[in-house]
């Protein structure tokens, strides 16, 4: 029997969370090292996962399956493809710098009184491992139900994430600081909720359906999609509709896609700046994957039967969330009405229904969790510095911490997708695959990137620039523990940016199997071009036939 690498990636924050939590009251640093210690375990386990993935190997690859639910057809089943594997690596890779950006958010306030048997910074930790382990095996996860399971799980940790472990600047009272953090708590867990509920009827259906057609029930992605693909089970249009509806409306919220969006702005406002990197690099990540995994593979007709008012909802979120971050005063709140907006165009990108639409919404989610997180820790330092998320109490930052007002700049420089870095070659391929069969809606989502370079550049310009504010005056430069953070972050969005082929070459043949399963070709460009390298526009017709081998990021 092989090694279960899979759920080995999956079980080690998990256990990490459980020692972390049982680390003595007083003993606040040793938990802080454990935590650090099982991530970095886990980014290696993640790594080998990348290391040992053939990309043109299997569809699904390092699988593990055992029953479970045997009367109920449910299956442990884990495996990953290009897609997820890129997911994996982005989570292992960002919870230690998580770690080490929130190192002293969770201490004990100065002043207040020891209590041998609370164990705030424990807890803290603990539950940012424990995220972790459901986002992983979300990723990983091949059988709906297990994939159910984990993806209302993880709402848990993140509730008291954000409601037990909130932003302590913004100049309030301790009374007012935690009636809003328990508000946009319990308004995050509502809202997924919600979702979570619609998806489980579905769930349900799902299972009845296969049942019906097949004499009995799975929860299989892999069989139901092969059984689709023969013929065995034939959904008749409105239940594959309804079905579809109530996976995408959970998978929406999560993302989040306007108008189901408004947990996000209070979430991440009232989280701490690393866990509000939590929340919209990763935990949202879950969404617009399983977008592309569950709703267009399980329901392809319905899919496309959906793409023009997903994509409209996509414009709308493009653009209403760069308008709302442009209008912002509080820095935290202006970052996630900017995540809006390009979760925006990762939708997009997926239901353009085109190689280099999918490729771009893939390479988007990972450049996009490294730019957000890039930008959202350095505003956390900076806001832990003056105590306010105003950008009203900011100015001439760059000239007191240069570093610090240096690496802000790259990290917004980034969020507009500026090319050389990494999210300019995802927006491109995303723009670009829409644009070649929705001319329309690709025009109207390239206001996004001028509104884009607004927020970002009145933003530095409000914050870092002009005479120095007596308040910012003895501020300090980065540390070297935050510039640990920083770093490998800036240099991984400048790598990306140069040279994104390692990263396309792995999800590509994962993004060409989604398109065969949808049935979807990419339209004959008017002036084909041959390929020029690994980016070439495919010139494959609507009715040729699709090799899996051409298309966007190749």
């Amino acid at each position: 029997m092989s090694f279960p690498l899979l759920t080995a990636t999956a079980v080690v924050p998990a256990l990490g969370a459980v020692v972390t939590a049982a680390v003595p009251a007083a003993q606040r640093a040793a938990a802080k090292w454990v935590a650090l210690g099982f991530s970095l375990l886990t980014l290696a386990l993640a790594a080998v996962v990348l290391v040992r993935f053939d990309p043109g190997g299997a569809r699904f690859q390092l699988t593990e399956s055992h029953a479970w639910i045997k009367d109920f057809g449910v299956r442990y089943e884990l495996g990953v493809d290009g897609i997820a594997v890129a997911l994996i690596a982005l989570t292992a890779v960002l919870i230690p710098f998580i770690i080490l950006a929130g190192w002293h958010d969770a201490d004990p306030l100065e002043g207040a009184r020891p209590n041998s048997r609370w164990r705030p910074t424990q807890g803290f930790f603990a539950l940012i491992l424990m995220v972790e382990a459901m986002v992983v095996i979300s990723f990983e996860a091949t059988d709906v139900f297990l994939f159910y399971i984990f993806f209302e799980a993880m709402l848990i940790p993140m509730y008291f994430l954000i409601g037990g472990f909130g932003d302590r600047a913004g100049g309030r009272s301790e009374e007012e600081t935690a009636t809003q953090r328990s508000y946009a708590a319990v308004k995050f867990l509502l809202y997924n909720l919600a979702g979570g509920l619609i998806m489980l009827a579905a769930v349900v259906g799902l299972y009845a359906v296969t049942a019906d057609h097949l004499g009995t029930g799975t929860f299989s992605l892999q069989e139901i999609v092969q059984a689709r693909a023969g013929g065995q089970l034939d959904m008749a249009s409105s239940t594959e509709r309804l079905l579809f509806l109530g996976f995408f409306f959970a998978f929406a919220v999560k993302a989040p896609l306007w108008p189901l969006h408004t947990w996000l702005p209070n979430a991440m406002g009232e989280s701490t700046a690393p866990v509000a990197v939590l929340i919209t690099a990763v935990v949202d990540k879950v969404g617009t994957f399983a977008m592309l995994r569950f709703c267009l593979q399980l329901f392809p007709e319905a899919s496309k039967w959906a793409t023009p008012a997903i994509m409209i909802l996509a414009l709308i979120s493009i653009i209403y969330g760069a308008l709302l971050a442009i209008g912002q005063r509080d820095i935290k709140r202006l970052i996630a009405y900017a995540s809006i907006s390009h979760f925006g165009f990762i939708i997009l990108g997926i239901f353009a229904m085109t190689t280099q639409g999918q490729g771009g919404a893939t390479l988007y989610m990972v450049n996009h969790g490294v730019s957000t997180a890039a930008l959202m820790l350095v505003a956390g330092f900076l806001i832990t510095r003056r105590g306010s998320r105003l950008i009203e109490d900011y100015g001439g930052v760059q000239k007191v911490a240069p570093v610090l007002a240096g690496t802000f700049l790259i990290g917004g420089l980034a969020t507009l997708s500026l090319p050389g870095l990494a999210p300019f070659i995802s927006e491109f391929l995303v723009l670009v695959g829409t644009f070649s069969r929705y001319p329309v809606f690709g025009v109207i989502a390239t206001v996004g990137i001028v509104l884009a370079a607004l927020y970002v550049l009145i933003l530095y310009q409000r914050t870092m620039t002009g005479p120095v504010k007596a308040e910012v005056r003895s501020m300090p430069d980065l540390r070297v523990r935050e510039l640990v953070v920083v770093a490998p972050l800036i240099a991984l969005l400048i790598f990306l940016g140069v040279y994104p082929k390692p990263l396309a070459d792995i999800v590509n043949p994962a993004v060409d199997h989604t398109m065969s399963v949808v049935d979807k070709k990419d339209p004959r460009p008017d002036h084909p071009v041959t390929d020029a390298g690994w980016f070439h526009y495919s010139p494959k017709s609507e009715g040729a036939s699709h090799d899996g081998a051409s298309g966007g990021a190749k």
